[in-house]
């Protein structure tokens, strides 16, 4: 993998190869947490993305000291490499990964291509659930210059700053405010917010859920319009998933430095009263 910018995939070859290898931890993080229960690959520990990592009563994710506590009751400790995939092409994935960033854990990688792939292939799965013993995991952070928050938008709509909306099209141009079956996590109001470039987040991909090449990926963030010139990117979407997968394109595998992630997205800013809303494509 080693064309990106950074060292940040494995293959499913390579995975396979690591079953035993005990310095490292599968993580599988799905949008419907029943497929880990069907089968997963063996040892993969299952996080419930809703359950799991989502603050109970505020919308917002884990503070530094819960999600420490949470992967040390698992089994990851600091020193463990976290192995990331799951289903949609990794959205859940992706945003896991960011999550582990934003608390200074560097020892994670995604896998190159979700877990249909890997089932795809015909690798090996169980529905045995690993039982590790408890670890300390000590969070770092949390490290602000990857996460934006309202405030820093709203500011940015007055300086020279690049949003990306990788939302579908209907979405970001008002017509629905949420995918289907996804209605009771919507916003109030719907739209996009004004001056954003719309490239749906699953462009970056081919058809097998692995990320297309580097020349493609830089090919298509800049005809769109969303890389230039060093200019800053913040990326978001509805709930901050979609949007941690382009920020992990954009981040991670092209190198851009200056890009952050809305995770409150747009089921918060399609809540707020007084901030500015465009409409259509």
């Amino acid at each position: 993998m080693g064309e990106y910018a950074k060292d940040v995939l494995v293959s499913t070859e390579w995975v396979e190869q690591h079953l035993d290898d005990d310095s490292i931890r599968i993580v599988e993080v799905d949008e419907n947490p029943d497929l880990y229960r069907e089968a997963h690959i063996p040892g993969a520990i299952g996080f419930d993305w809703q359950k799991d990592l989502q603050d109970p009563v505020q919308r917002d994710f884990l503070g530094p000291r819960e999600f420490g506590e949470l992967m040390g009751s698992r089994g990851i400790s600091n020193d463990h490499t976290v192995v990331l995939y799951g289903d949609r092409n990794n959205w859940f994935a992706a945003y896991t990964y960011w999550y582990f960033r934003y608390y200074g854990h560097d020892k994670v990688k995604l896998i190159n291509g979700p877990r249909e792939k890997w089932i795809a292939e015909g690798r090996p799965t169980t529905t045995e659930v690993p039982s590790y013993p408890p670890q300390r995991f000590e969070t770092k952070g949390p490290d602000e210059s990857i996460r934006a928050r309202r405030d820093e938008v709203l500011a940015a709509l007055e300086r020279d700053v690049k949003l990306v909306d990788v939302r579908s099209p209907a979405e970001f141009a008002g017509e629905i405010i949420s995918p289907a079956g996804y209605e009771q996590e919507g916003a109030q109001r719907a739209g996009h917010i004004p001056g954003a470039i719309n490239v749906p987040w699953a462009q970056a991909v081919n058809e097998d859920g692995t990320f297309k090449s580097r020349e493609e990926l830089e090919r298509l963030y800049r005809e769109k319009g969303v890389l230039e010139d060093g200019k800053p990117v913040i990326a978001y979407c509805r709930i901050g998933e979609r949007s941690a997968h382009t920020w992990f394109v954009l981040h991670e595998l092209l190198g851009y430095d200056q890009v952050e992630n809305y995770d409150g997205s747009w089921t918060e800013w399609g809540n707020l009263v007084a901030v500015p809303i465009e409409r259509g494509s």
